[in-house]
């Protein structure tokens, strides 16, 4: 006789005002791996996020009312371990160090493909089944390290981060985080290293390049910290047609 096999759905909720986002995102997740429900709004998903349990939430940063960084905290007072990504248009990711402070380390930049949408979600699905006893190689040791950022366990992801390199150190992306968690804390100088460091190993790592950027200058400010997105951003007259 063969044993039933039990198929487990993951639930994701899309929460963004714009409905041709809603559309595209449920397009590119619906089938027999993920249940997909929508949210117009901050209110709206708020809403919703309470009344089921989701394993993932796709969130738009800038929305009418209640806007992303509003709704993120919202979320993490119902659930503070919800896996949320942020999804933004803009080339450099705004507000980047308030939504880390309240555990989103993960985002989504318009406009973005349909591979580029399903990697982000497995990859943040499967970061979920990480446990800390099994870790073995580079990408789970990082993929853990933004766990605890999830949870805001800093010190926790700081330690990952280092066992990252310690087995592979020649990417820069674990760099680029230390120098993230670096900010939080407020050692901007110690900061600059790391991404000096990730740049030493790939100059044209974008992340590390707009942070030491961002941070060299006179009037530094935390706002438009990258955590890891490399594209290049759109000219200002592509960014005012979207």
């Amino acid at each position: 006789m063969f044993k039933e096999v039990i198929k487990v759905v993951k639930k994701i909720l899309i929460i963004d005002d714009e409905k041709n986002i809603r559309n595209t995102l449920s397009q590119c997740l619906k089938g027999e791996a993920y249940e997909v429900k929508t949210a117009v709004n901050g209110e709206d998903g708020v809403g919703k996020f309470q009344e089921d349990n989701y394993n993932l939430v796709l969130l738009d940063m800038k929305m009418p009312g209640m806007d992303g960084i509003e709704t993120l905290g919202k979320l993490k007072e119902i659930n503070p371990k919800a896996d949320v990504i942020m999804i933004t248009a803009y080339g450099t990711i705004e507000t980047a160090v308030e939504s880390m402070k309240l555990g989103a380390c993960d985002y989504l930049r318009k406009p973005f493909s349909p591979s580029e949408i399903r990697e982000i979600v497995e990859r943040v699905l499967d970061r979920q089944g990480l446990d800390e006893e099994d870790l073995d190689d580079f990408n789970s040791y990082v993929e853990f390290a933004k766990a605890c950022i999830n949870e805001r366990k800093y010190d926790k992801a700081a330690k990952y981060l280092k066992e990252a390199i310690s087995i592979e150190a020649t990417k820069p992306e674990p760099f680029n985080l230390l120098g993230v968690l670096l900010e939080i804390e407020g050692k901007v100088n110690e900061a600059q290293k790391q991404y000096r460091a990730a740049l030493a190993l790939d100059p044209t790592y974008k992340p590390a390049q707009d942070n030491l950027e961002r941070t060299g200058k006179f009037d530094y400010s935390m706002h438009g910290m990258n955590l890891g997105e490399e594209k290049e951003a759109k000219n200002e007259s592509e960014e005012e047609g979207e």
